[in-house]
């Protein structure tokens, strides 16, 4: 009997957390008794009175939001970081260590418009979101080492609010995951002197098994340790550290290929796809950091279909995270469904 990837238990390695992924490909076709999401196609209207994100309206801590007309930025009225705190390091216990952290958290209205998700959105509209991406990413750099850009898109992904919008997480210190991401960046640039992601990059353009979208600037693919079933991750072409190093043509082509990315996965169940999105770059401060590459990931929880979805228990909690089909099987599904969103059709 010869390894066949497509059929045959295996793990993967993922290269930028030093972690293993458990790949089972023949669960698939195992029949599904277990929860099923109600899934409801809102018909919103482009504004709502009530909502507390809509251009003119009073948000829950009594400020009213101007009648802005393209992307509009505030603090959070619920921030989890504070900028004014005090400086403390806790005991020097081992086992029971603390600090204090300052930072703060904004939110980002995507659009006036309600009714829209970014894959709904024109190209020239997602292209405004990305200039305040990089605006706010160049303010916040200045005080923060971390400025963590993301979006919750959906109920099922804990969106409390259905207007498009994003989120700023900017932190004093390095967060976990970015962290890990460094440390393995770093060493691979130390033993091969090129940053991991390029030549990760050159391997997927080479071999085309997981390659969803290519534009001029920005490659959109399935990685190959992927953990959630339709996992993605978008790559500059060139060696880019940070979001503000993104000239005018590269932030045009984002816009494009966010547009195409999106609209593949709102076609592959006819559902606004719910996802955790979020861009890693290099972090802010003194020290060499050739070794970072900028990058975006897609967390979508999505499995079967519209109302079935990845759930992380049992084995992925305690042992190493696993997943049913395969990085390439569902770059090919991705590939496969139609470039125009299907509420357009």
């Amino acid at each position: 009997m010869e390894f066949d990837r497509n059929n045959h238990p295996h793990r993967r390695y993922n290269p930028l957390t030093g972690e293993w992924i458990l790949v089972s490909p023949h669960r698939i076709n195992r029949p599904w008794q277990g929860k099923r999401e109600v899934v409801v196609e809102e018909q919103r209207p482009p504004y709502d009175p009530q909502c507390y994100l809509c251009p003119g309206n009073l948000r829950a801590n009594g400020q009213r939001n101007p009648d802005y007309q393209s992307t509009f930025v505030f603090t959070n009225d619920y921030s989890a970081l504070l900028p004014e705190v005090p400086a403390f390091s806790g005991d020097p216990d081992e086992l029971l260590r603390l600090e204090s952290l300052r930072g703060t958290c904004r939110v980002i209205c995507f659009s006036p418009r309600h009714d829209l998700t970014l894959a709904e959105m024109e190209v020239d509209d997602i292209l405004q979101v990305v200039i305040v991406w990089l605006e706010q990413f160049r303010e916040l750099s200045r005080t923060y080492r971390w400025v963590q850009i993301f979006e919750n898109k959906g109920a099922m992904m804990g969106c409390s609010n259905p207007h498009p919008h994003g989120q700023i997480w900017a932190s004093s210190t390095l967060p976990s995951e970015p962290a890990r991401e460094d440390v393995l960046q770093k060493t691979y640039w130390q033993q091969n002197h090129s940053r991991l992601l390029m030549d990760y990059l050159q391997r997927e353009l080479t071999l085309k098994e997981r390659v969803i979208e290519e534009g001029e600037h920005w490659v959109a693919l399935v990685p190959f340790w992927a953990v959630w079933p339709f996992e993605t991750l978008l790559l500059p072409r060139r060696e880019i550290r940070r979001l503000s190093e993104l000239n005018r043509a590269e932030q045009e082509d984002l816009a494009r290929i966010l547009k195409r990315l999106l609209v593949r996965y709102d076609n592959l169940f006819e559902v606004s796809f719910p996802y955790t999105m979020g861009w890693h770059g290099a972090p802010n401060g003194e020290g060499d950091y050739s070794h970072w590459q900028l990058h975006l990931h897609f967390y979508p929880p999505l499995l079967r279909s519209a109302t079935v979805k990845k759930f992380m228990v049992g084995y992925e909690m305690l042992a190493e995270a696993q997943r049913d089909i395969t990085p390439e099987q569902a770059a090919e599904r991705l590939k496969q469904v139609p470039d125009v969103h299907y509420k357009a059709r």
